[in-house]
Protein backbone atom coordinates (compact mmCIF):
# COMPACT_ATOMS: atom_id res chain seq x y z
CA UNK A 1 0.00 0.00 0.00
CA UNK A 2 2.84 2.24 0.14
CA UNK A 3 3.60 5.57 -2.92
CA UNK A 4 0.14 4.85 -3.57
CA UNK A 5 0.02 0.91 -4.54
CA UNK A 6 -3.08 -1.11 -5.08
CA UNK A 7 -3.93 -4.27 -3.65
CA UNK A 8 -4.12 -7.76 -5.51
CA UNK A 9 -3.63 -10.31 -3.32
CA UNK A 10 -3.54 -11.55 0.00
CA UNK A 11 -2.47 -14.91 1.57
CA UNK A 12 -3.12 -16.81 4.91
CA UNK A 13 -0.81 -19.74 6.31
CA UNK A 14 -2.71 -22.43 7.32
CA UNK A 15 -1.69 -26.00 8.87
CA UNK A 16 -3.34 -29.20 8.17
CA UNK A 17 -1.59 -31.85 10.43
CA UNK A 18 1.94 -32.04 9.83
CA UNK A 19 1.71 -30.14 6.97
CA UNK A 20 1.41 -26.53 5.71
CA UNK A 21 0.15 -24.09 2.84
CA UNK A 22 -1.43 -20.54 2.07
CA UNK A 23 -4.78 -20.06 0.85
CA UNK A 24 -4.77 -17.15 -1.79
CA UNK A 25 -7.78 -14.33 -1.82
CA UNK A 26 -9.08 -11.01 -3.55
CA UNK A 27 -9.79 -9.51 -0.32
CA UNK A 28 -7.70 -9.39 2.88
CA UNK A 29 -9.87 -9.49 5.07
CA UNK A 30 -11.94 -12.61 3.57
CA UNK A 31 -9.39 -15.59 3.80
CA UNK A 32 -11.29 -18.51 3.71
CA UNK A 33 -11.41 -20.83 1.02
CA UNK A 34 -15.09 -20.22 1.11
CA UNK A 35 -15.25 -17.10 0.15
CA UNK A 36 -16.34 -15.71 -3.32
CA UNK A 37 -12.55 -14.01 -3.48
CA UNK A 38 -10.77 -17.38 -3.11
CA UNK A 39 -7.99 -17.44 -5.70
CA UNK A 40 -6.20 -20.54 -4.77
CA UNK A 41 -3.82 -22.38 -2.15
CA UNK A 42 -0.51 -23.82 -1.92
CA UNK A 43 0.58 -27.06 0.25
CA UNK A 44 3.72 -28.35 1.20
CA UNK A 45 4.73 -31.76 2.15
CA UNK A 46 6.02 -32.53 5.41
CA UNK A 47 9.65 -30.97 5.12
CA UNK A 48 8.35 -27.88 3.61
CA UNK A 49 10.47 -29.07 0.55
CA UNK A 50 7.72 -29.42 -2.01
CA UNK A 51 4.15 -27.54 -3.39
CA UNK A 52 1.53 -27.94 -5.08
CA UNK A 53 -0.26 -25.28 -6.70
CA UNK A 54 -3.55 -25.21 -7.34
CA UNK A 55 -6.11 -22.59 -8.93
CA UNK A 56 -9.64 -22.20 -8.49
CA UNK A 57 -10.57 -21.89 -11.67
CA UNK A 58 -9.84 -24.49 -14.40
CA UNK A 59 -6.40 -23.44 -16.05
CA UNK A 60 -7.56 -24.94 -19.48
CA UNK A 61 -10.68 -26.65 -20.98
CA UNK A 62 -11.22 -29.90 -20.09
CA UNK A 63 -9.11 -29.95 -16.76
CA UNK A 64 -9.36 -32.13 -13.73
CA UNK A 65 -10.87 -31.24 -10.56
CA UNK A 66 -7.51 -32.37 -7.90
CA UNK A 67 -8.78 -35.79 -6.35
CA UNK A 68 -7.33 -34.86 -2.73
CA UNK A 69 -10.20 -34.38 -0.14
CA UNK A 70 -9.15 -31.07 0.54
CA UNK A 71 -11.10 -29.93 -2.96
CA UNK A 72 -13.83 -28.76 -3.12
CA UNK A 73 -17.22 -27.07 -5.22
CA UNK A 74 -18.50 -23.44 -3.97
CA UNK A 75 -21.71 -21.65 -4.93
CA UNK A 76 -22.06 -20.46 -8.10
CA UNK A 77 -21.90 -16.97 -7.07
CA UNK A 78 -18.25 -16.40 -8.14
CA UNK A 79 -15.74 -14.30 -9.90
CA UNK A 80 -16.67 -16.01 -13.11
CA UNK A 81 -20.37 -17.68 -12.55
CA UNK A 82 -20.45 -19.93 -15.57
CA UNK A 83 -17.30 -22.07 -14.35
CA UNK A 84 -17.35 -23.45 -10.86
CA UNK A 85 -14.77 -23.06 -8.35
CA UNK A 86 -12.64 -25.70 -7.02
CA UNK A 87 -8.75 -26.48 -6.95
CA UNK A 88 -6.88 -27.48 -10.73
CA UNK A 89 -3.52 -28.43 -9.90
CA UNK A 90 -1.71 -26.23 -11.72
CA UNK A 91 2.05 -26.20 -11.04
CA UNK A 92 4.58 -27.49 -8.49
CA UNK A 93 7.81 -25.95 -6.64
CA UNK A 94 10.83 -28.11 -5.67
CA UNK A 95 13.83 -27.37 -3.77
CA UNK A 96 16.31 -29.39 -3.74
CA UNK A 97 18.25 -30.94 -0.83
CA UNK A 98 21.93 -29.73 0.36
CA UNK A 99 22.75 -32.94 1.32
CA UNK A 100 26.49 -31.76 2.79
CA UNK A 101 25.18 -28.81 4.40
CA UNK A 102 27.07 -26.35 3.11
CA UNK A 103 26.64 -22.79 3.08
CA UNK A 104 24.68 -21.52 -0.40
CA UNK A 105 21.35 -19.87 -1.68
CA UNK A 106 19.00 -22.00 -1.91
CA UNK A 107 18.13 -24.17 -5.05
CA UNK A 108 14.24 -24.29 -6.52
CA UNK A 109 12.71 -25.84 -9.68
CA UNK A 110 8.88 -25.10 -10.78
CA UNK A 111 7.02 -26.33 -13.23
CA UNK A 112 3.75 -25.00 -14.72
CA UNK A 113 1.22 -25.77 -17.51
CA UNK A 114 1.73 -22.55 -19.60
CA UNK A 115 3.77 -21.74 -22.72
CA UNK A 116 6.96 -20.05 -22.66
CA UNK A 117 7.65 -16.37 -24.50
CA UNK A 118 7.58 -16.29 -27.34
CA UNK A 119 6.72 -14.51 -30.41
CA UNK A 120 3.28 -13.67 -28.93
CA UNK A 121 4.97 -11.06 -26.99
CA UNK A 122 8.19 -9.17 -27.51
CA UNK A 123 8.24 -7.00 -24.30
CA UNK A 124 11.41 -7.47 -22.11
CA UNK A 125 10.28 -5.48 -19.37
CA UNK A 126 9.08 -7.21 -15.96
CA UNK A 127 6.43 -4.29 -15.40
CA UNK A 128 4.73 -4.31 -19.29
CA UNK A 129 3.17 -7.68 -19.50
CA UNK A 130 1.30 -8.12 -22.84
CA UNK A 131 -1.49 -10.60 -22.00
CA UNK A 132 -2.01 -11.65 -25.61
CA UNK A 133 -1.93 -15.84 -25.34
CA UNK A 134 0.05 -17.66 -28.04
CA UNK A 135 -0.53 -20.53 -29.09
CA UNK A 136 0.52 -23.96 -27.23
CA UNK A 137 -0.36 -27.54 -26.75
CA UNK A 138 -1.91 -28.07 -22.76
CA UNK A 139 0.58 -31.23 -22.64
CA UNK A 140 3.81 -28.79 -22.54
CA UNK A 141 5.38 -27.57 -19.39
CA UNK A 142 7.08 -24.17 -18.82
CA UNK A 143 9.86 -25.67 -16.57
CA UNK A 144 11.85 -22.84 -14.46
CA UNK A 145 15.12 -22.68 -12.04
CA UNK A 146 16.33 -20.35 -9.94
CA UNK A 147 19.54 -18.41 -11.81
CA UNK A 148 22.17 -19.41 -10.22
CA UNK A 149 24.35 -16.70 -8.37
CA UNK A 150 27.72 -15.54 -7.93
CA UNK A 151 30.27 -15.22 -5.04
CA UNK A 152 31.12 -11.59 -4.23
CA UNK A 153 34.96 -12.02 -2.85
CA UNK A 154 34.73 -8.61 -1.84
CA UNK A 155 31.54 -8.83 -0.03
CA UNK A 156 32.07 -12.32 1.00
CA UNK A 157 28.09 -13.17 0.12
CA UNK A 158 26.17 -15.06 -2.46
CA UNK A 159 25.40 -12.06 -5.13
CA UNK A 160 22.51 -11.27 -8.10
CA UNK A 161 21.77 -8.40 -9.93
CA UNK A 162 18.48 -7.04 -9.40
CA UNK A 163 18.65 -3.76 -11.14
CA UNK A 164 18.58 -1.92 -7.98
CA UNK A 165 14.99 -3.87 -7.37
CA UNK A 166 16.25 -5.63 -4.08
CA UNK A 167 18.23 -3.94 -1.30
CA UNK A 168 18.32 -6.27 1.55
CA UNK A 169 20.70 -9.88 1.44
CA UNK A 170 17.86 -12.86 2.01
CA UNK A 171 17.67 -16.20 1.53
CA UNK A 172 14.85 -16.01 0.39
CA UNK A 173 16.15 -13.60 -2.95
CA UNK A 174 15.90 -15.34 -5.94
CA UNK A 175 15.34 -14.97 -10.08
CA UNK A 176 13.78 -17.67 -12.07
CA UNK A 177 14.51 -18.10 -15.53
CA UNK A 178 12.94 -21.06 -18.26
CA UNK A 179 14.98 -24.35 -18.89
CA UNK A 180 14.27 -26.66 -21.61
CA UNK A 181 12.08 -28.94 -20.67
CA UNK A 182 13.80 -32.22 -21.45
CA UNK A 183 10.95 -34.58 -21.57
CA UNK A 184 9.20 -32.56 -23.95
CA UNK A 185 10.04 -33.01 -27.62
CA UNK A 186 10.68 -29.12 -28.80
CA UNK A 187 11.40 -27.84 -25.35
CA UNK A 188 12.47 -24.28 -25.22
CA UNK A 189 14.38 -22.39 -22.73
CA UNK A 190 15.81 -19.25 -22.51
CA UNK A 191 18.08 -19.09 -19.37
CA UNK A 192 19.12 -15.02 -19.57
CA UNK A 193 15.64 -13.51 -19.69
CA UNK A 194 14.71 -13.57 -15.77
CA UNK A 195 10.63 -14.17 -15.44
CA UNK A 196 10.10 -14.01 -12.06
CA UNK A 197 12.35 -12.11 -9.29
CA UNK A 198 11.15 -11.82 -5.84
CA UNK A 199 13.38 -9.73 -3.10
CA UNK A 200 13.86 -8.04 0.08
CA UNK A 201 13.75 -4.59 0.76
CA UNK A 202 12.77 -3.73 4.04
CA UNK A 203 12.04 -5.48 7.70
CA UNK A 204 8.87 -7.33 6.29
CA UNK A 205 8.71 -6.07 2.85
CA UNK A 206 9.98 -7.87 -0.40
CA UNK A 207 9.27 -6.68 -4.26
CA UNK A 208 8.08 -9.00 -6.43
CA UNK A 209 8.28 -8.89 -10.55
CA UNK A 210 7.25 -11.03 -13.26
CA UNK A 211 6.63 -11.87 -16.67
CA UNK A 212 4.68 -13.59 -19.52
CA UNK A 213 4.14 -16.70 -18.88
CA UNK A 214 3.22 -16.24 -15.42
CA UNK A 215 0.15 -14.64 -13.88
CA UNK A 216 0.48 -12.74 -10.83
CA UNK A 217 -1.48 -15.74 -9.29
CA UNK A 218 1.37 -18.35 -10.07
CA UNK A 219 4.55 -15.32 -9.17
CA UNK A 220 2.66 -14.85 -6.24
CA UNK A 221 2.21 -18.66 -5.04
CA UNK A 222 5.80 -19.41 -5.92
CA UNK A 223 7.13 -16.34 -4.25
CA UNK A 224 5.06 -17.61 -0.88
CA UNK A 225 6.78 -21.12 -1.00
CA UNK A 226 10.38 -19.31 -0.24
CA UNK A 227 9.28 -18.36 3.20
CA UNK A 228 9.80 -20.50 6.31
CA UNK A 229 12.59 -22.72 7.31
CA UNK A 230 13.58 -25.36 5.12
CA UNK A 231 16.40 -27.47 7.15
CA UNK A 232 16.87 -30.38 4.63
CA UNK A 233 17.82 -26.94 1.67
CA UNK A 234 20.36 -24.84 3.81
Amino acid sequence: FTDKGKFLLAARRYRHGAHTGFIVSLDADDLSQGSNAYVGKLSSDFLGTNFTIYDSQPPHSGAKLSSSRSSRRFASKQISPQVPAGNFEVGQVSYKFNLLKSRGPRRMVCSFKCPLPGEASNSKSLDNINTKKPEYSMSEYTVLRNKAPRWHEHLQCWCLNFHGRVTVASVKNFQLVAIADQSQPGGKGDEETVLLQFGKVGDDTFTMDYRQPLSAFQAFAICLTSFGTKLACE
